[in-house]
């Protein structure tokens, strides 16, 4: 892309980008504001249903105690009627007989305000019922007094609230039994409730809002609440508009600007490929006053003076190039903290002439301990590395209070626990985002004084500059620059040891990982081949763990998960490791245990998850008792497989045969039949070639030599006394104790992983 489409794309980005960023903002906003405002109002109409359906209630309730303490209930209720106190007025015996009952009464069914449970069917009306009691106490039946719930009744709720108000009939799928909606909006507000199962907010495709209100104590109608958006019509395609016309205008102004800039800058480009062929005398034309004009009177005094810097820009140009190459290699090539921070102090030293310094860095909050040093054995007396506590000295205070420091030490002044110095220079290092120690004043306002704005990491300290004078300013800034490289290392080694660990281990149970596991079983089989041990494997499934999750939830399932695996890691041994294999399946691997050993683990592992129940929380909040039990399956190498994979199938086909024959047990699998053997002399000293040379093959016998004799397999695979690669004789025997027959089997070359190996689990067997 030539200069001129790139500052076109520039001014386009800079022009474009906010207008765009704007338009999106503004309809994000309106969106926002219309949403909280018809929530907002929602909320006050829910609260304004209730206040008038609770208000209707005690209407009733009011009404139907004055007609259960007179004794003229036909006259009473009459007034209660003809009051508009309630609609009808309905008195019932014992036994549940109609003794009165005013003229016109609504229909059924009648809705209890008491009764906060939805209602099976459509409510014609509402109803409070009083006890009918005689002086003694006794009940002599009910009074009940009603309120028709109708178009009329919805009408006035929707007066009260200002919105449009639905009264459902309870049925399900769910119907309107009355509403004020109008005709065109009144399927989408029905078809937004039925997705609502509470008081939450949602809109409808005709830019509606609905909330639920109700049925709860006091209020027992099912109604939907809906008011319509207050969002301008048409805002998006205005905004839409508004972005393009922008966009236009944007292009020809650039394209405009670009052509006059970049018309002056061809001179220039000519002028300085004159300088790069050596040519100093160019010069550029000064046609303006503007950044252009500057630019090339500034290319002109450039040309004039660059003859006299030449050499000395050159050796400072190799000087500068050497440290940041070491220093940029060294920080993208390798964790090694300790070597990262050598090449940090010694770029350091070099670039502000000091003749001694030190990296410290926070060891357990209390002290700073020198992770690197040059030139302080003249100026430390100790001979353990520095350790200064936080707090004390010049390095303390700069931990502490994450501000750099530098000046002059007088000899008195020196602390004990310090370098004795005439000039010192420390600048505090923390989190590469952090603001500590980046300036005087980088500690963030809400922090007290004297108290750095984040946990520092670390302090460069530098002492006695070449030709005794103080550091200033600028060495200052060159040791803020390399200690952001020092908070980069410390941080990136931090990182990488916290992946490393992320990467292994399961979240939830705190497991090694399946990943870990393939590397954990080849690195044990190809010990145990070497060294003719034994490795078994324990494959562990819980029973009917489905049936846990569906029955409390997978939250009580992830507690059973990781209770498991405490329980796992306190029955093992600290050599022994653990894993999650995936879902509810484990795998525990135990080095150096044979089939008996296995067996006495997977009857403790059984104990341990059978004999105590896990306390979950389920669905309802309620602390549970959840009986869990495991089902395990046991290989051993080499008496079951002959490589890691083999192993751990074999285990998997035990532990189906545990699940197959009760669960809660173990099952051990069957040890393989023996392959028939054939005797074949060996002989025990081999003779020397003429040449001195060792020879392929088989030995050649020396006269007269003894003849050892070794069992190998007839059919199948290498000879039991000749290694699998390269086929040549080996001997040996069986270690004792191993429970098998000597195999002759030898790991593959290089030994043993060489992998990370984390911390073991367990408390001992």
């Amino acid at each position: 892309m030539t200069l001129r489409g790139r500052l076109t794309a520039a001014f386009l980005a800079v022009a474009f980008g906010p207008v765009l960023l704007g338009a999106v903002f503004v309809a994000a906003t309106v969106a926002a504001v219309d949403r909280s405002r018809a929530t907002e109002r929602l909320a006050v109409a829910a609260t304004a249903v209730r206040t008038s359906i609770d208000a209707l209630c005690q209407q009733l309730r009011a009404a139907a105690d004055a007609v259960a303490v007179t004794a003229d209930h036909a006259g009473t209720a009459a007034q209660v009627v003809s009051r508009g106190l309630a609609t009808a007025v309905l008195v019932t015996d014992v036994t549940g007989r109609v003794s009165y009952a005013t003229p016109d009464p609504p229909p059924a069914p009648w809705r209890d305000c008491a009764t906060p449970e939805p209602p099976g069917g459509p409510v014609s009306a509402l109803v409070v019922r009083v006890q009918l009691r005689d002086a003694a106490g006794s009940a002599l039946g009910t009074v009940a007094a009603a309120q028709p719930v109708d178009p009329a009744f919805v009408a006035r709720l929707a007066a009260v609230t200002g919105v449009a108000v639905t009264l459902l009939d309870g049925a399900a799928p769910v119907q309107v039994a009355h509403t004020t909606e109008s005709g065109n909006g009144r399927d989408a507000v029905l078809a937004a409730a039925a997705s609502l199962r509470d008081e939450r907010v949602t809109g409808t495709t005709d830019g509606r809002y609905v909330r639920r209100a109700g049925p709860t104590v006091g209020q027992p109608l099912p109604l939907v609440l809906s008011v319509p958006s207050d969002q301008p019509p048409g805002l998006h395609a205005v905004l839409v508009a508004v972005v393009l016309l922008a966009a236009l205008l944007g292009v020809a102004v650039a394209w405009r600007l670009a052509r006059v800039t970049t018309r002056p800058l061809v001179e220039l480009a000519g002028a300085a490929d004159r300088v790069a062929t050596g040519d100093l005398t160019a010069r550029v034309p000064v046609r303006s006053s503007d950044e252009i004009g500057r630019l090339a009177v500034a290319f002109n005094r450039m040309t004039r003076e660059t003859g006299g810097y030449l050499a000395a820009l050159a050796s400072s140009r190799d000087q500068l190039r050497g440290h940041l190459a070491v220093l940029g290699d060294t920080l993208a090539s390798t964790h090694d903290l300790p070597r990262i921070l050598r090449v940090i102090l010694h770029s350091a030293l070099a670039a502000t002439g000091a003749r001694a310094g030190a990296v410290l860095l926070t060891e357990q909050g209390e002290r700073l301990v020198a992770r690197c040093s040059v030139g302080l054995d003249d100026r430390w007396p100790g001979t353990e590395p520095l350790r200064v506590p936080l707090g004390s000295g010049v390095v303390g205070a700069v931990a502490v209070t994450g501000q750099p420091r530098r000046g002059r030490m007088e000899p008195t002044s020196v602390a004990s626990d310090e370098p004795r110095c005439r000039t010192y220079i420390a600048v505090p290092f923390a989190a590469p985002d952090g603001t500590g120690g980046d300036a005087p004043g980088a500690a963030s306002a809400a922090v007290p004084p004297g108290r750095p704005a984040e946990v520092v990491l670390g302090v460069l300290a530098l002492y006695d500059r070449l030709g005794g004078e103080e550091f200033d300013d600028d060495d200052l800034a060159t040791l803020r620059t390399f200690a952001r490289h020092a908070a980069v290392a410390v941080d990136n080694v931090r990182v990488h040891e916290e992946a490393q660990r992320l990467s292994l281990t399961d979240p939830l149970t705190g497991l090694w990982n399946y990943r870990y596991l393939r590397e954990s079983l080849r690195r044990e089989v190809e010990r145990a081949s070497r060294f003719g041990r034994m490795v078994s494997v324990l494959a562990l499934d819980l029973d009917r763990f489905k049936r846990v999750n569906d029955t409390y939830g997978h939250a009580a399932g992830d507690t059973v998960l990781a209770e498991f695996a405490r329980r796992v890691r306190g029955e093992i041994r600290e050599v022994d490791l653990a894993f999650r294999r995936g879902g509810e399946e484990f795998v525990v691997l135990l080095p150096e245990t044979d089939a008996r050993g296995a067996a006495i683990v997977a009857e403790r592992l059984g104990a341990a998850v059978r004999d105590t129940p896990v306390t979950v929380v389920g669905h309802a909040g309620v602390r549970e008792l959840i009986p869990v039990t495991v089902s395990i399956g046991i290989a051993v190498f080499p008496d079951h497989a002959d490589t890691g994979p083999q192993v751990l199938a074999t285990a998997d086909e035990a532990l189906y045969a545990a699940k197959t024959a009760s669960r809660d047990t173990w099952r051990l699998a069957p040890t393989r039949e023996a392959s028939p053997t054939r005797e074949v002399p060996v002989p025990a000293v081999a003779r020397t070639p003429a040449d001195g040379l060792p020879r392929a093959g088989p030995a050649v016998p020396s006269p007269g030599g003894p003849v050892l004799a070794l069992d190998v397999p007839t059919s199948g695979g290498p000879a039991a006394g000749e290694d699998a690669g390269s086929g040549v004789p080996v001997t040996g025997e069986s270690p004792a104790g191993a429970g098998t027959t000597g195999t002759g089997r030898t790991g593959p070359a290089g030994g043993a992983s060489s992998g990370p190996h984390p911390p073991r689990y367990g408390h001992g067997r």
